[in-house]
C-alpha cells in the first residue's frame, strides 16, 4: 500500500456534510488559525482504524501523508508515526522525532498537535536534555509553542512537573487563546496529581494569567475557590 492509495481510500470515505462542519469547527476561514485546511469529513475513530489497517506503511510513505493538504491524511500520518515510534528501537525513534520537528508546518491545528506532541516529542525527550522544548516555547510559530507545553503531558503522567511549570511561565504573556487553553489544561493535569504544586504556581501568577488560562487551570476547583481566583481574592 502506498500513500496515494491510502489517499484514495480516505476520499472514498468522505462525508461532505460532516466536512463542512469540521471546516467551521477547526476555523478554516480567511484569517482564522486553520485557514485553508481541507477536510474529508472522517471521524477520528475511522482514522484510527485506518492507522491499524496500514500499520506497515513505510516511514517515507507516512511522511508523504504528513505533507497532504487534507487534514485527515495528516492526522493519519501522525497516528502512524506514533506507532512506528513506539515499536522502533532508539535509532528509529530518533528518526521519527527528527522528521516530526522538521515538518511542524504540516502539524498545524490543535488536534494534530495534541494527538502527537506528548507521544513523540515528550516521550523522546523524557530521558534526554529537554532544551528543545524551550526553543519551541519561544518559536514564532503558534503550533510549535503549543507543542512545547503539550509535550510535557508525557512528563506530567510520570509525575514530573518542573518543565510544565517553567514553560507555562514562559507562555504567560502570549496572546493566543489556543496557547492559553493548552497551558491551563496542563496546569489542571498537574493539579490532578499534586494540587499543592498547581496552587503554588497559581498563587505566584494567577493575577497576571490570561483569563482563559486561569479558567482552564481551576476548572476542577470548588465553586467558591474558583470565584475567589477569578476575583483576585486568593
Amino acid at each position: 500500500m502506498t500513500s496515494s492509495e491510502i489517499s484514495k481510500k480516505i476520499k472514498s470515505l468522505a462525508d461532505p456534510e460532516r466536512a463542512k462542519i469540521l471546516a467551521r469547527y477547526f476555523k478554516t476561514g480567511p484569517g482564522e488559525y486553520g485557514e485553508g485546511d481541507t477536510f474529508m469529513g472522517l471521524k477520528v475513530p475511522q482514522v484510527r482504524k485506518l492507522a491499524g489497517e496500514f500499520k506497515t506503511l513505510s516511514l517515507e510513505e507516512t511522511k508523504k501523508l504528513l505533507k497532504s493538504p487534507i487534514h485527515e491524511e495528516r492526522l493519519l500520518s501522525l497516528f502512524l508515526l506514533i506507532q512506528i515510534f513506539n515499536k522502533g528501537n532508539e535509532e528509529v525513534r530518533e528518526r521519527v522525532y527528527r522528521l516530526y520537528l522538521e515538518n511542524t508546518r504540516y502539524i498545524n491545528n490543535w488536534d494534530l498537535v495534541d494527538t502527537s506532541a506528548p507521544h513523540i516529542i515528550g516521550t523522546y525527550l523524557f530521558d534526554k536534555d529537554r532544551a528543545p522544548l524551550y526553543d519551541l516555547a519561544v518559536s514564532g510559530y503558534l503550533w510549535e509553542r503549543r507543542m512545547a507545553i503539550m509535550a510535557t503531558f508525557c512528563f506530567i503522567r510520570n509525575n514530573q512537573y518542573d518543565d510544565t511549570l517553567r514553560i507555562a511561565e514562559k507562555l504567560l504573556a502570549h496572546k493566543e487563546d489556543l496557547i492559553h487553553k493548552a497551558v491551563g489544561w496542563m496546569l489542571r493535569e498537574v493539579g490532578k496529581r499534586d494540587i499543592d504544586i498547581e496552587k503554588g504556581f497559581l498563587d505566584s501568577h494567577y493575577k497576571v494569567m490570561p483569563r482563559t488560562m486561569l479558567r482552564y487551570a481551576i476548572e476542577r476547583f470548588a465553586k467558591e475557590e474558583r470565584a475567589a481566583y477569578l476575583k483576585g481574592e486568593m
